[in-house]
């Protein structure tokens, strides 16, 4: 199974659809943001993908009931979920789970610094780094094959 992973969108559209144009040419099955898309009229755009979208709150997710009438099950990390024969950890801040056991997790995803970062683990640890752009001037995005257990950066500047 492939899954594009974004991260800190902070409403920056027309990166998120670059993101969504970069999953689809790689043939992702679902796709994962680990927060801070901001507001309702960005997440929409994660939707015109049409595969399953799973999300956390970022601490910029404002209007949160809102964001929740548009993805639906987004909620605060960390979010535990099995995707592709992988059980999964979400959250944006990965300060937020310092002390929490991660035994049985295959994957972390996390966002929040804005920098991309990747760890063999266990478990494999995911930052995509800012789809947004907005600090770091280098929009990325990120893609996991949950069968090789590859992860393949992608830049969209």
């Amino acid at each position: 199974m492939k899954i594009g992973i974004l991260s800190d969108s902070h409403d920056n559209v027309p990166l998120v659809r670059a993101c969504i144009t970069a999953f689809m040419e790689a043939g992702v099955d679902a796709i994962i943001h680990a927060g801070d898309i901001v507001a309702p009229f960005a997440a929409k755009e994660l939707l015109t993908a049409a595969v399953p979208v799973r999300a956390v709150y970022g601490n910029n997710d404002g209007d949160r009931e809102r964001l929740a009438e548009v993805l639906e099950g987004i909620q605060p990390g960390p979010r535990e979920f099995t995707m592709g024969g992988k059980k999964f950890m979400l959250v944006h801040d990965r300060d937020a789970i310092a002390d929490k056991d991660l035994s049985g997790i295959d994957i972390l995803i996390y966002g929040h610094t804005h920098l991309y970062h990747k760890e063999p683990g266990p478990p494999l640890a995911i930052n995509p780094g800012e789809s947004g752009g907005w600090i770091t001037g280098t929009p990325s995005a990120a893609i996991l094959n949950t069968d090789t257990m590859q992860v393949s950066k992608i830049d969209l500047a």
